[in-house]
């Protein structure tokens, strides 16, 4: 059985969509992954490297005169949240002989095969996953209970239904914002358990760790597989990491790391896999940049989040 697969990414991006990319394709030797690339730089390095597996399409196959006019009022990453529905749905619409097909974020690593997943999800319409956000975090689900980081459907009615809603929800609206009960395009997702039967929500503890929820599990180095409890780890989701322009990395705000320290193995192992994706871009663009950000904004950063709250609340006094 052939594993179909979609996402999309730009030039700022490809580092990261080239490693989740490069990972998935590691556990899978029978998968296709249709990438959107948001501009042709992507497609035009994406082709170079010639990775049998993927398939790009260019964005201007894709936009149509709604997601243009959404397009003109959205910024960047809104508008790529937009394009996740409408990509996914492009994919099924040109595509018939695919029965199921599983959009998934360009910034995950993973760690083991995804078939578990699969099995799980069995022959429901949809597969989503919750945040299962930590404690501290538990404010954070007014931007959603679910995370748009693997989202599966089926070639069925509910699924396709699902998927067309869902489709036309983030035509309409999809901001960074909380505004009337949805926030860009992952609060929407809250809806579909009990909108549709079929609709699964997915338990493996080893899919979608994150650092809104690591501090969740007891975490074990186990080689070759690293364990969430008892489960091996499938998937990781890097929110807010960055490769910086030393070669250093900024994994995730002090936010997170106050509540529990980062799991340094899962993040040493995306680290190593980061600098080989560079290393193949730079193989066909020795002067490959797009993307790496510069480490003095994060140092910055990293210092602002050493300043206790009383002291920050005295200096905003005098501005």
């Amino acid at each position: 059985m052939i594993r179909y697969y979609c996402t999309l990414f730009d030039i700022n991006y490809i580092i990261k969509g080239l490693t989740t990319l490069r990972s998935l394709i590691k556990f899978s030797d029978n998968l296709l992954i249709f990438v959107l690339c948001m501009d042709d730089e992507t497609k035009s390095l994406l082709e170079k490297i010639n990775i049998r597996q993927i398939k790009c399409i260019s964005l201007h196959d894709v936009e149509e005169k709604r997601l243009l006019k959404a397009k003109s009022k959205r910024t960047k990453a809104e508008y790529c949240w937009t394009m996740a529905s409408s990509f996914t749905w492009y994919v099924l619409q040109k595509n018939k002989e695919i029965e199921l097909l599983t959009y998934i974020d360009a910034d995950l690593l993973f760690y083991s095969d995804p078939e578990p997943i699969f099995s799980e999800i069995s022959d429901s319409s949809i597969g989503i996953i919750e945040h299962r956000f930590a404690s501290p975090f538990e404010y954070l689900q007014i931007n959603g209970k679910f995370c748009v980081e693997w989202n599966t459907f089926r070639r069925d009615k509910e699924g396709l239904q699902c998927l067309n809603e869902w489709r036309e929800q983030c035509l309409d609206w999809c901001f960074n914002r909380v505004e009337e009960g949805k926030m860009g395009d992952q609060k929407y997702l809250d809806e579909w358990p009990n909108t549709y039967i079929n609709c699964h929500i997915i338990k493996n503890k080893g899919a979608g760790i994150a650092p809104w929820n690591y501090s969740n599990y007891e975490i074990k180095n186990s080689p070759p597989n690293i364990l969430i409890d008892d489960q091996k780890l499938i998937f990781y989701h890097f929110h807010q990491f960055q490769l910086l322009d030393n070669n250093t990395f900024y994994r995730l705000s002090n936010m997170y790391q106050s509540n529990k320290k980062e799991p340094i193995q899962i993040y040493e192992d995306y680290e190593r896999e980061i600098l080989k994706s560079l290393s193949i871009i730079r193989d066909f663009n020795p002067n490959f940049k797009a993307g790496i950000q510069k480490k003095r904004n994060f140092d910055i950063d990293k210092l602002k989040g050493l300043v206790p709250k009383n002291i920050k609340s005295f200096i905003r006094s005098f501005w």
